[in-house]
């Protein structure tokens, strides 16, 4: 069983994570990931974490991907972000067409983006499916290999229903040649993440490439393809958060050690940034291990009986929601302590504050649980 609570550097290469931030000005510059980060993501294979291990993915825990993420995200905002949703969207390996699989996960750079918006559509056709759509916020777009993308489903210009007679849905894989990149992703944050919007036009795919996300589909027999969905995408945009607040909590300990030394701070506001500091930390620490805990129990769960009780997912979705809140406001109260280093965006702090905005609007969080 893992450790409940680790400082996300316990979990992560120290070369690596000087690579990672020393590059992390440039991969904004460029709108993408570096190549040095990327180097680093393919000699680790983080963006096949949740790949499957017949296609040579590590096919890692639950407790052990959401570790991992939270110190990734610690190292740079950006290269988490990448490496979450693109590591996720390896997941779907557990579920596509295991002849697909095999050729697209072999290769050592493989890299899926997309979205999970339904913005497109796919109309039957005698050979397969014929595509159109416009999708945005596909992070990791312009190095990814594959594309993901769900669509509604159409037959002779109407839509197919499904069982509960609502509009049919079903996740696509395209080839990265066959869609086109749009420029898009205008935002204060994440910047390096490329979550640039993507189109494709009367695409004309084989039925191999719908593939549909659900225990009973999976192919791949194994506890991690079985876990829901929907709380592997809270708890995994969680710790995004969290790594992103310890790294701008550690980059605060820098600056509140020189405003220390200034004379014209008083004693009480110097005992004052002390223990804003030090609070902020243990107040953290105690939403990280309650959110730990929560996963490490779902996890054994799936592990055990296959299945997790609804009261525990209830509970990984509740204490998701609590630390990307959390992490956020822990972030809120330090910062205006910071003084104007921290409002420069030429720094480092800047860029995790940057960061950790832009990710708290994804959708999956916005609301308590």
């Amino acid at each position: 069983m893992e450790n409940i609570l680790q400082h996300p550097s316990a979990l992560i290469d120290a070369g690596d994570v000087h690579i990672i931030r020393t590059k992390a000005a440039e991969a904004e510059q460029l709108g993408m990931l570096h190549p040095e980060q990327l180097k680093i993501i393919y000699r680790q294979k983080w963006f096949k974490l949740l790949v499957p291990e017949v296609y040579t993915g590590r096919q890692v825990s639950l407790s052990q991907l959401v570790r991992l993420q939270e110190a990734i995200s610690w190292a740079d905002g950006s290269t988490g972000w990448v490496v979450t949703l693109c590591s996720g969207a390896g997941w779907f390996g557990g579920f596509i067409n295991p002849e697909i699989a095999q050729r697209i996960f072999v290769e050592d750079t493989v890299s899926l983006a997309g979205s999970g918006a339904v913005c497109g559509t796919a109309e039957i056709t005698s050979n397969g499916y014929i595509i159109n759509g416009t999708w945005k916020y596909a992070s990791g777009a312009h190095h990814a290999t594959h594309i993901t993308a769900n669509c509604s489903i159409i037959k002779d210009g109407k839509p197919v229903l499904n069982d509960d007679g609502e509009p049919l849905v079903l996740p696509f894989i395209f080839d990265k040649k066959d869609v086109t990149i749009l420029p898009a992703w205008k935002y204060i944050g994440m910047v390096a993440t490329g979550s640039d919007s993507f189109e494709v036009k009367e695409l004309t795919v084989p039925f191999n490439r719908q593939f549909k996300i659900d225990p009973a589909a999976a192919v791949i027999n194994s506890p991690l393809y079985q876990y829901p969905f929907l709380q592997m995408a809270e708890a995994t945009i969680a710790v995004n958060l969290s790594g992103i607040a310890i790294h701008f909590i550690d980059l605060c300990e820098g600056i509140f050690r020189e405003k220390l030394k200034q004379p014209r701070l008083t004693d009480e506001q110097k005992e004052f940034l002390t223990d804003e500091l030090n609070h902020s930390k243990s107040e953290l620490d105690l939403v990280r291990e309650d959110f730990f805990e929560t996963v490490d129990q779902s996890w054994n769960a799936i592990q055990s009986n296959n299945i997790v009780p609804q009261d525990i997912l209830q509970q990984v979705s509740i204490t998701s929601r609590k630390l990307a809140h959390f992490s956020r406001e822990i972030v809120d109260r330090l910062y205006p302590l910071c003084g104007l280093t921290a409002a420069s965006t030429e720094t480092e702090i800047n860029r995790a504050w940057r960061d950790l905005h832009t990710a708290s609007q994804h959708a999956l969080i916005t609301f308590a649980g």
